[in-house]
């Protein structure tokens, strides 16, 4: 049974499960989960724990050994089994297979995943985890820029910090991408706020911009038509000394793709057969992304851009004037809609 975050203590409280299963990428939200797991099991009676680590030529039999095992210190135990690529290979995966054929009644197996992809979900053992009738699959979401500021203001009001409309926006923005720096920094802020109340100026003097930028996230501001955002991102990574060629190469990248989807479209290719030609295929998630791109301009103008990232290039290398940061900026806040005097 799959389920998401917030009713994983609702389903605690209706009884512990065989098989717990917590995947996602980001490390603060999975480890909360896999936390209320642990809590429930010790409430349980669970004083004997064990942790695997399912690395490179993992031995899986000792699943089988200590699930099958009899407890010398309690009669209810915890494993852990700890997967960091999430591929447990042809041993493993009939490892897990065999446990959940008949899971021991005194042991709750707690699985530690990454974020699947769609290839691994399909895969026999996984598809196993998320419908064997005690087992519940706890999938991790990201929290995405729009939800930060909700959640850091519950995460305040756990705190007992109350925090202003300004200061609330500056904290989020702060810590955009990292969920731990937020985590810790609210820790931090309750020496700073003695009377439940968090201002401005306060989280001026005391949170560090502990932002996360990446290029991905940069050529996704640049997609959903968000010029502010991208010019942030941009800024963020050359502070944090990223290259110019590192930036060139994921924009240009973007820019190829949207470019010849753009021309497959207005060939009159409907658009579902042009993703799944694409080499690797459109995920998903992020069709309607792009799709919000393309509307914005027509197939001639992605073709324009990538000849402006050739300048972009021809300037890094010092074969063209400027700088190449104000030319990826150019193309960045044109791309996302913004239209600058030549």
């Amino acid at each position: 049974m799959k389920l998401n975050a917030a009713q994983l203590p609702r389903q605690l409280k209706d009884g512990l499960a065989a098989v717990y299963v917590v995947s996602g990428d980001d490390p603060l939200l999975c480890s909360e989960a896999e936390d209320l797991i642990r809590k429930a099991c010790r409430a349980a009676g669970s004083e004997e724990r064990q942790v695997f680590h399912a690395e490179r030529n993992f031995d899986w039999s000792q699943l089988y050994e200590a699930s099958h095992s009899l407890s010398l210190f309690a009669q209810q135990r915890l494993l852990e089994l700890r997967l960091p690529s999430g591929k447990p290979g042809d041993q493993g995966a009939k490892a897990l297979l065999g446990y959940l054929e008949q899971p021991p009644a005194d042991t709750t197996l707690l699985i530690s995943l990454p974020k699947l992809d769609g290839t691994a979900m399909r895969s026999k053992w996984a598809k196993a985890l998320v419908d064997h009738a005690d087992s519940r699959f706890v999938q991790i979401w990201p929290i995405e820029a729009h939800q930060l500021p909700n959640w850091m203001r519950e995460r305040l009001a756990a705190a007992g910090i109350q925090a202003s409309p300004d200061a609330l926006e500056l904290l989020s923005a702060r810590v955009e991408g990292n969920l731990l720096a937020a985590a810790q920094e609210i820790e931090k802020l309750k020496l700073f706020c003695s009377e439940g109340k968090l201002d401005l100026d306060t989280v001026q003097q005391v949170v560090a911009d502990s932002a996360r930028f990446d290029v991905f996230n940069l050529t996704d501001a640049m997609l959903l038509g968000q010029p502010q955002q991208a010019l942030r991102i941009l800024q963020g990574l050359r502070g944090e000394g990223v290259e110019a060629p590192v930036v060139l190469w994921a924009l240009t990248r973007e820019l190829r793709t949207l470019a010849s989807i753009a021309q497959d479209s207005a060939r009159g290719i409907p658009l579902d057969k042009v993703f799944a030609s694409q080499r690797p295929p459109i995920w998903d998630k992020r069709k309607p992304v792009i799709k919000t791109a393309l509307e914005r301009h027509p197939a001639s103008v992605w073709e324009d851009w990538l000849g402006a990232a050739q300048t972009v290039d021809e300037q890094i290398k010092g074969q063209a004037a400027g700088s190449p940061w104000d030319g990826l900026a150019r193309i960045l806040v044109e791309a996302a809609g913004v239209r600058l005097a030549l």
